[in-house]
């Protein structure tokens, strides 16, 4: 990493960026008609106002660094990759914006000569942008957030993602939900794995696993746990979760006892 990157500024220059989209998301709220939805493949919907925001945070963040590259969902800027990577879900939980259901999230990571240093999280609906940058900390609002104390599955609230497209392995992610509804205080199924990641760093779950995600899920979250205190991993307990498919993040004393579960059911 260039040591004239300031990294804390940056993301302070980014968090600027994503308000500023967040607020336009905001004010589409219940305004998208269903004649103005797409759906790209199965089960996964878009509109113009992903599109807007995505071209939104390409150009402001475009201004922030010297020849930065891109990797965005919606592909309204050419996918390349340079020294400095930005990686962008202008509208994590699309699905629950357009039914209204107060759970979305605009996500941002940064990849600097392929090593994610910077992320943020704003969920919209509760004005809360979690944002951490490698060596940092991670905070919401402004206040120093941390992973959960907690020591026991049988103490820990965990998050997931149904599986809405992907159903190859239905039943091994079936015999984990079953395995972990036993055995902790529940799971809940926000709709949006940025929000799912942000609520691991800040605490409010013990843990997130999910699998057939993409990296623009999941890139702005990894910094935000990792800085936060918790741990990401595969579901093999690797490095590969950002293009790997799988990902589990959780305070340190969970992920071990989620990913025994994980290694069980999904052991191929």
């Amino acid at each position: 990493m260039s040591k004239s990157l300031d990294l804390s500024k940056l993301c302070q220059q980014a968090v600027e960026v994503i308000l500023d989209v967040g607020e336009f998301i905001r004010s589409q709220k219940g305004r998208v008609g269903t004649d103005r939805i797409v759906e790209k493949s199965k089960n996964s919907l878009v509109s113009y106002v992903d599109q807007t925001a995505e071209e939104k945070l390409v150009q402001g963040l475009g201004t922030l660094l010297e020849e930065p590259t891109f990797l965005t969902e919606e592909g309204t800027v050419i996918a390349r990759k340079g020294t400095y990577r930005w990686i962008i879900d202008p509208l994590d939980g699309t699905t629950n914006f357009l039914h209204r259901i107060p759970a979305f999230s605009v996500s941002v990571g940064l990849e600097v000569r392929d090593e994610l240093v910077l992320g943020i999280v704003y969920e919209v609906n509760q004005d809360e942008c979690f944002y951490a940058w490698k060596g940092g900390g991670a905070y919401l609002n402004g206040n120093q957030i941390g992973v959960s104390p907690a020591t026991h599955l049988s103490d820990a609230l965990l998050a997931t993602g149904f599986p809405y497209y992907d159903y190859s392995l239905m039943q091994k992610y079936l015999g984990t939900l079953q395995e972990l509804m036993k055995d902790t205080r529940g799971i809940r199924r926000l709709g949006s794995a940025a929000v799912d990641l942000a609520y691991v760093a800040c605490g409010r779950f013990e843990g997130f696993f999910e699998y057939s995600l993409h990296p623009w899920d999941v890139a702005g979250g990894v910094v935000l746990v990792q800085e936060a205190g918790g741990l990401v991993t595969d579901f093999k307990g690797g490095a590969d979760y950002l293009f790997g498919g799988s990902i589990l993040a959780a305070s340190p004393a969970i992920h071990q006892a989620m990913l025994d579960v994980l290694i069980k059911h999904f052991q191929d």
